[in-house]
């Protein structure tokens, strides 16, 4: 009955008559209302309503269908009166969890972390609310700035024009400008000059009013910049109130679209209003984000454990674990049940066949056939993989000769294992894959299937899994995704029961709703719609992956109303941040569950190892080989000797050749002797030398190159494009080229004189470091000498420029001169190992789907560019009209273009837009039709579904990583401990400090560490908070009044309980405590934010004095003394003192590929001929700071994807600047940056997070984690109570409680 109450709800259309809207429809929804609620009450019948053990109402899922039931009931109520609330039916499916057990085990689990997800959830909102407020203090009104017209032109001129410049792109692309009061980046005189036909209008009115058929600039007389009433996004991205505020702060959180927000706000009020959103970005969404990912998944394991020791196993599994007992189980009838007939061919046949099947059987299960068989896979992986679009007839003919033999191949791999291993063939797994293989494979084949079966032969290619044989560590990988997915088959029908219930939600809150009106008059659909069932699951699906959910967002709340942002925010939190982070739980427990299996194996497998006896044996046997090797070495010359002497008695003839190979010998002898001179010519006390090594040994050598080292860092920071060969600053930093290099030349030089160079100890080659130092010093020497002798030279032009680009490669020498930022380093090379198999998994996962994608859209991803595209069917079409056939930048026609495309979607960046390609394709040479194939779904879906696993593998993989360095850390640390330990257990409990207070004072004393004071000043704060959330654009005189007045007793109340504490504790006891130096901070802040508003002295300092106002905010952190909420406090505060060699690893490679971005693209132009997708006036590569901030938008994942696809525009004709390289530089720049930063640097993060809160709760498991002060004040507490001190005792227990 849930199941068909399920179908009603998806057969609804907001658009039509469905389901719902017809009586057959209300028919169904009354027979299950009906028999829901006759269950309801034979159940109550039966077990009782309440009031005893078993009742009805003790179980919480039973009170659940109550509330379903009553809800309905409500509805058919209130329709009854004309009012449509239809809410309850998108719950009504949600009965399916209490009756699927493992469903409900599952949500019974993810309750249990609520306690700890809503602390999560507090700090969340004190960020959100904070920045929140901030914004409105600062912008409140900005974003509605636009240019209007000085006079009245229309009027004057009698010529129609808006009010107001309006770009070409309308309230899509607003042109936001600054005040003149304000620091804004936009002024009203950057207006573009008007076009008309093409052409740019320079003339103003009254000079073209002597001329005809002159052209008018009217956009130069927009020149006043004043509030509009509009706001970007149809209003829905503003900061004129706390309510839209938090919707924009929220949108900056999840990454999506912050990037657009933060350069409307820098157009409007300030360049530096970048350091508030990365901020924000990094707060909210780098760590509070993380920290929420962590909790849920370290206490969904924990709840997990607990509830359940068993594993899991899918429904999927179980369905194939049963059908291969089914085929193990076919030929048993035989063995049951023998023919007399069978019986007695067995003695003729069998003794013929017999020894033919063991000989067969040896040669199948041999290696030498194992491994012809995988080289036919591999080959034909490669036949398959090397297919595109436009090739060759003779190449296709290959291809289809190759594909039959291949599967010839297999059939022969097949019948001979068949009849060697006989039914024991089905036995293992992965015979059974190969026969289905081979089977789609001759169908394939008999078919003559070109078109859609021909995506058939790209699964041969999971053949490849059989490949992992050969690399043990990938197989463990493997293994741990296997069983990712055997425990998520639970979690996947729970995502997709969300999913289903939040579409049926969405359809009846927006279903088709999301017409809009184009400039043109016509009526667009936008694609991301609730029109349907499944178009509403593909949007929810897709606001869970968080792409473009923004632009869903804008256009629900234009439709309906803003109230729409709470349906948007209940999906992303409870989809994304709850359900999708138990995932990452799922991956962690399996690493950690591999990793707690690989020490018993090893343990097990050498148990000798561990003993003492072991020890002693292995430093005997060492000492014996020492002996031994001493006796070699000394049985070593009476061999030599006698060598000699049967050479010196050798024939005459052969003398020449004896000499020779004496001549050898000493000079190995020779040189075996030297090993310890430098260059074999300057001995270990040589002056020169010794002098050399005391240079480098010196402090001030390593400081001066290390400054030497900042300096050209500084220099290769100032390199752009844009500066003039001839000026001064071309000529300082040609020459500081040179002063580095032979800086650098001459550090090299008594390095590699005063230790040696290759031979020896110690020498200068034995440290990687010094080799990268050196050949660092190489390149730079070439780059001179090369720009040297190619003066005037084109020849020389590619040399340089590759000279160039690898000149930002200079930074890489701090590395050995900054030992935090080496270690994190080297610990980043030794996870490059597990890192190296997730990306082999990924690699051959995007191979499998990038041939399938190319099987399926192989050259169907072109499209007609003009201007009236409407009537054009195909290529000839298009041709024929004078337009352009354009191919998408992102595409499927040959195999590195699909794993490039595919790359794009697995960071969840614009892979709505590849989608929707995909699903337009109609094919070769035609111009695409929207949704022409809706089951192109299944490609994308999937895709997007396996990428989630394969995201939180590298999530894995870091915190495995990271916990194996903390562990060995940790056991460097534990001797200082127990070196520590004793000091503190021989200390007595010490008076307390108030004993000799006066009266008033104690009173005072009692009053300050009374739970009554915290209470009464965290509601006094709330009180505050929510007065500066009243503030508004446009807000009434008497709630200014009424927020300055309540701000002035507000400060009173802070400054009174600041004094109270200063008396009450004195000024030192005061100071100790950081929670007081954050009140003394909130007061003073206060104080001077009065005396700017009293004195009128807003303009006369660079930031607005009611922002100071805003400080007070910061005393909700009072909220934070919770015990629970001070864990993730402490968790935070320690990740932070561990992230600072991330953030080291960060601005390093932030600083390297800005330097290589700036010598890549810093030629890159936007024009309004040439439009860029990404590229931006704040986001460009035009000099070093720009390429910062760029590179850090691409590293929070917003727009990458356009930015990279500027950058892959076709060089023009006309163009000289242009780099041809770039088709395949700006692919490996972007790819490469976006793994280090996105998938392994931001996952360090939450590897250091999860180590964080597994600290803390390892630290103190039954306190909770309170500080160490607490619990010696707890001992102190129980040791007075039980001498009977209960005044003392009381007032230290008063005193902790304030702390």
């Amino acid at each position: 009955m849930v199941l068909l109450n399920c179908v009603t709800l998806g057969m609804y259309t907001p658009c039509g008559e469905g389901s719902l809207n017809t009586e057959s429809g209300q028919v169904l929804d009354g027979l299950v209302l009906t028999y829901f609620t006759l269950e309801m009450l034979i159940k109550m019948a039966a077990l009782g309503v309440f009031g005893c053990q078993g009742s009805y109402l003790s179980n919480n899922w039973n009170k659940f269908d109550v509330f379903i039931i009553f809800g309905e009931v409500l509805d058919y109520f209130l329709e009854s009166f004309g009012i449509h609330m239809q809410f309850c039916q998108a719950l009504r499916p949600m009965r399916l969890i209490s009756r699927v057990p493992s469903l409900r085990d599952l949500v019974t689990i993810l309750l249990d972390t609520v306690p700890m997800l809503a602390n999560v959830l507090i700090l969340y909102i004190f960020v959100i609310h904070i920045f929140g407020v901030v914004g409105v203090q600062l912008w409140a009104g900005q974003l509605r700035n636009r240019c209007f017209l000085g006079e009245d032109i229309p009027k004057k001129y009698n010529i129609s024009l808006s009010p107001y410049f309006v770009s070409k792109y309308g309230e899509k692309g607003p042109f936001i400008c600054s005040n003149d009061n304000k620091y804004g980046m936009r002024r009203c005189r950057d207006v573009p000059p008007y076009r008309e036909d093409g052409e740019t209008c320079s003339l103003a009115a009254n000079e073209a009013v002597a001329r005809t058929n002159s052209c008018v600039n009217w956009n130069m007389y927009y020149n006043v910049c004043r509030a509009g009433d509009h706001n970007p996004h149809m209003g829905a991205t503003n900061f004129d109130n706390i309510g839209y505020a938090l919707i924009a702060i929220f949108q900056v959180v999840t990454l999506e679209g912050w990037s657009e927000i933060m350069f409307y706000v820098m157009d409007a009020h300030s360049f530096w209003s970048l350091v508030f959103f990365i901020l924000v970005t990094i707060l909210g969404s780098f760590i509070m984000m993380n920290v929420c990912a962590v909790v849920i998944a370290t206490q969904f394991s924990e709840n997990m454990d607990r509830e359940t020791g068993e594993q899991r196993v899918g429904a999927v599994v179980q369905l194939c674990t049963k059908l291969i007992c089914w085929l193990r189980r076919i030929r048993h009838p035989n063995k049951v049940h023998p023919s007399g007939r069978k019986r007695r061919s067995d003695g003729v046949v069998g003794r013929a066949w017999m020894p033919f099947k063991r000989k067969l059987e040896r040669i199948v299960k041999s290696k030498l056939f194992d491994r012809v068989i995988m080289f036919a896979v591999f080959l034909s992986i490669l036949t398959i993989a090397i297919e595109h679009h436009g090739q060759p007839i003779a190449l296709t003919r290959m291809l289809q000769i190759s594909n039959i033999t291949f599967t010839f191949i297999f059939v022969v791999e097949m019948v001979l294992k068949l009849m060697a291993l006989s039914w024991g063939y089905f036995r293992d797994r992965n015979n059974i894959f190969d026969f289905v293989i081979v089977i789609i494979s001759l169908w394939e084949i008999i078919a003559k299937a070109d078109g859609r079966l021909s995506v058939l032969r790209a699964f041969r290619l999971l053949r490849f899994v059989r490949l992992v044989h050969f690399l043990p560590y990938l197989k463990r990988q493997l293994l741990v995704l296997k069983r990712t997915m055997e425990e998520a088959g639970s979690l996947c029908v729970l995502l997709l029961f969300v999913t289903f219930i939040f579409s049926v939600m969405g359809m009846h809150l927006f279903g088709c709703t999301f017409s809009f009106k184009m400039q043109k008059g016509h009526n667009v659909d936008d694609r991301k719609n609730f029109d349907s069932l499944l178009w509403s699951m593909v949007t929810v699906f897709q606001i869970l992956t968080q792409e473009d959910w923004n632009l869903v967002l804008y256009n629900a709340m234009a439709a309906t109303s803003p109230w729409a942002a709470f349906y948007f925010v209940a999906v992303i939190v409870l989809g994304k941040h709850v359900i999708l982070n138990v995932l990452v739980g799922i991956v962690v427990e399996s690493f950690q569950a591999r990793r707690s299996s690989s020490p018993q194996d090893s343990t097990s497998s050498s148990p000798s190892s561990c003993t003492p006896e072991s020890d002693s044996s292995l430093t005997d046997s060492s000492q014996t080989d020492g002996s031994s090797g001493s006796k070699q070495e000394s049985s070593v010359s009476p061999c030599e000797s006698s060598r000699c002497t049967v050479i010196d008695s050798a024939p005459t003839d052969t003398d020449k050749d004896n000499r020779y190979l004496n001549w050898i010998q000493r000079v190995l002898r020779w040189s075996k002797q030297h090993e310890d001179w430098s260059f074999y010519m300057l001995s270990p006390q040589n002056r020169f030398r010794v002098f050399c090594q005391r240079v480098i040994t010196h402090k001030m050598f390593d400081h001066v190159v290390l400054l030497f080292i900042l300096l050209s860092c500084v220099t290769i920071a100032m390199e752009r494009p844009g500066i003039d060969p001839e000026s001064t600053e071309r000529w300082i930093l040609n020459m500081s080229r040179y002063v580095f290099s032979a800086v650098f030349l001459v550090e090299m030089l008594f390095k590699v004189l005063a230790l040696g160079l290759v031979f020896g100890e110690d020498t200068y080659c034995r440290s990687s470091w010094n080799i990268v130092d050196g050949s660092l010093v190489v390149l730079s020497l070439v780059h001179i000498f090369v720009s040297l002798a190619s003066a005037g030279k084109d020849n020389w032009m590619g040399i340089l420029k590759v000279l160039r680009l690898l000149r930002t490669l200079r930074p890489l020498r701090v590395i050995k001169r900054a030992p935090k930022l080496k270690l994190a380093v080297e610990a980043l090379i030794t996870s490059v190992k597990p890192i190296g198999n997730i990306v082999l998994i990924c690699c051959a996962f995007f191979f499998f789907f990038g041939i399938l994608g190319v099987q399926l859209f192989k050259g169907k991803f072109y499209y007609c560019e003009g201007q009236n595209t409407r009537n054009i069917t195909s290529k000839t079409d298009c041709l024929s009209a004078n337009y352009q056939w354009v191919r998408k930048e992102y595409n499927f026609d040959n195999l590195p273009q699909a794993l490039m495309a595919l790359f794009v979607m697995y960071s969840k960046d614009g892979w709505v837009n590849i989608m929707y390609d995909g699903l337009d394709a109609v094919g070769v040479d035609q111009q695409p039709v929207k949704n022409y194939n809706e089951w192109m779904l299944l490609f994308f879906i999937s895709f997007m579904i396996m990428s989630f696993f394969l995201l939180d593998m590298f999530i894995g993989v870091m915190v495995e990583t990271f916990h194996q360095c903390q562990q060995e850390q940790k056991k460097g640390d534990k001797g200082e401990e127990r070196g520590g330990a004793p000091q503190d257990q021989g200390r007595e409990p010490e008076q307390p400090y108030y004993t000799n207070y006066s009266p008033i004072r104690r009173a005072i004393h009692t009053l300050s560490t009374s739970n009554f004071l915290d209470l009464f000043m965290t509601v006094i704060i709330f009180i505050s908070v929510l007065m500066m959330a009243f503030e508004h654009y446009n807000q009434p005189p008497y709630i200014e009044k009424l927020t300055e007045y309540s701000y002035y007793v507000f400060t009173a109340i802070l400054i009174i309980e600041v004094l109270l504490k200063l008396v009450a504790f004195g000024a030192v006891r005061f100071i100790q405590i950081s929670w007081n130096l954050l009140d003394v901070f909130v007061v003073l802040v206060s104080i001077i934010s009065i005396i700017f508003n009293e004195m009128k002295m807003a303009d006369a300092i660079p930031i607005n004095p009611s922002i100071l106002r805003v400080c007070r905010v910061l005393r909700l952190a009072q909220v934070l003394k919770a015990k629970k909420i001070r864990v993730l406090l402490k968790t935070i505060i320690k990740t932070l003192t561990q992230v600072g060699n991330i953030c080291l690893l960060f601005t390093f490679f932030f600083f390297i590929y800005a330097a290589l971005g700036v010598e890549l693209f810093g030629k890159l132009e936007c024009t309004i001929d040439h439009p860029c997708m990404g590229l931006h006036r704040h986001a460009n590569f035009k000099h070093f700071g720009m390429a910062l901030l760029t590179l850090y938008q691409v590293c929070t994942g917003d727009n990458w994807n356009g930015i990279m696809k500027d950058t892959l525009r076709e060089c023009r004709p006309d163009d000289d600047s242009c780099l041809r390289y770039l088709s395949w530089a700006s692919p490996i720049f972007f790819t490469s940056f976006v793994i280090m930063a996105q998938f392994v640097l931001v996952n360090l993060v939450v590897a250091a997070i999860m180590q964080a809160l597994e600290d803390s709760h390892e630290n103190n498991p039954t306190n909770f984690c309170l500080p160490p002060e607490e619990e010696n004040m707890q001992d102190t507490e129980q040791e007075l109570l039980c001498a009977g001190d209960r005044s003392n005792s009381s007032h230290i227990y008063a005193d902790r409680s304030s702390e």
